[in-house]
């Protein structure tokens, strides 16, 4: 196994720009560039934040992340281009299958789609989105998002989302759709990886419950599996991680395919050395 590394970072309106960003990242051997979602933030939030303490100002700062990475696309030829992660469950689906779509063509199949359902309770109220039905919204706005990328005429009727037969274009240049890669490491992650997605990225360093990283990829093989899915076919990509070597090597024993470096939100000449040293360890 070949282990892949990127790197992410929230790309605000006083960092360094993305496509700047992703042409360093090109130059120096990385796959891939992603960028995280968050519409805005209450201000009178109540919801916790999961990394613990108090939320860094990037998460109100941060562009919207198909137009970022559109810029970045721009500026770059074989880099992969990621959200990490699309919040879905905060977006209609008939326009977002169409920014995946888009992106995707006009990057020449570059774009990977990682998606989840959040965290900021307040945040997903002022998009009309219920906090205790997230993940079967975000489900069937995915299964409907497919039905789109891959039929002629779409349709879909479910619980969340309804529409009868559409004509929309264009179609991912990826087929049948770009990958989907399922952020979280909640108690039924792995069911959602296997139903619809490509892969499974958890956040590298956040406390989590249970088994190893090591132990919770053989549980998602093996799960797969039970449910008839090839277990190659998923690939677990470690999110915002550290640029250790030690944990680099424990990484690729325990099996993840992609690592993902963190980066600040911070200007060119403070990003520019943590990349050069990242870029060593690859």
């Amino acid at each position: 196994m070949t282990m892949n590394f990127g790197a992410m970072m929230f790309s605000t309106d006083y960092s360094i720009r993305p496509d700047d960003a992703a042409k360093l990242l090109e130059d120096r051997g990385f796959e891939s560039f992603w960028v995280p979602e968050h519409s805005h933030i209450p201000a009178n939030r109540t919801s916790p934040w999961p990394g613990g303490g108090e939320l860094p100002e990037e998460y109100w700062h941060t562009y919207d992340p198909f137009v970022a990475l559109a810029a970045a696309a721009g500026a770059t030829t074989n880099l992969k281009l990621g959200t990490g992660i699309c919040l879905v469950i905060e977006r209609d689906p008939i326009m977002t299958a169409k920014e995946v779509a888009s992106l995707d063509r006009l990057s020449n199949g570059r774009f990977i789609f990682g998606v989840g359902g959040g965290w900021n309770a307040e945040e997903m109220a002022n998009h009309g989105t219920r906090f205790r039905t997230r993940w079967r919204l975000l489900r069937e706005r995915i299964l409907a998002m497919k039905e789109i990328w891959t039929q002629d005429e779409a349709e879909y009727h479910g619980e969340f989302v309804n529409f009868g037969k559409m004509w929309a274009y264009p179609k991912p240049m990826q087929r049948p759709h770009p990958p989907i890669l399922m952020g979280g490491d909640g108690a039924t992650t792995f069911d959602r990886v296997v139903e619809f997605c490509d892969g499974w990225m958890p956040i590298s360093g956040r406390p989590s419950q249970g088994s190893s990283l090591s132990d919770k990829i053989a549980i998602l093989r093996s799960q797969a599996e039970a449910a008839g899915r090839d277990p190659a076919s998923i690939n677990v990509t470690s999110f915002g991680g550290r640029p250790d070597p030690d944990v680099i090597s424990r990484m690729e024993t325990a099996g993840v395919d992609r690592i993902i470096f963190g980066l600040p939100s911070a200007d060119r000449d403070t990003v520019m050395p943590i990349i050069d040293e990242c870029a060593k360890l690859i």
